[in-house]
């Protein structure tokens, strides 16, 4: 979070006090450009499944990643590492 509030020029905390609130579509579009990913994966997730408690995104680079498990936050991870050695 310190990442991405650095990125758009304002404090942990501030970007913090945003998120707790409802949020507007221009401060989710500046999280979004901070972080390399569209506003429209913030909610992915909850139209594929309102039941879901856990999503990540992970940026590398210009990629994007979502995961909707530990499982599948892992297998993002390990990918990102093979990716790191063949490069």
């Amino acid at each position: 979070m310190e990442q991405v509030a650095s990125i758009m020029g304002i404090s942990r905390v501030t970007l913090a006090q945003n998120l707790s609130r409802n949020p507007t579509i221009k401060t989710l579009q500046r999280i979004a450009d901070a972080i390399g990913c569209s506003v429209g994966d913030f909610f992915e997730d909850e139209r594929k499944h309102p039941d879901n408690t856990f999503l990540a995104i992970v940026k590398d680079g210009d990629k994007c990643y979502t995961a909707n498990s530990l499982d599948e936050l892992q297998d993002i991870v390990n990918e990102m590492k093979k990716s790191s050695l063949t490069k």
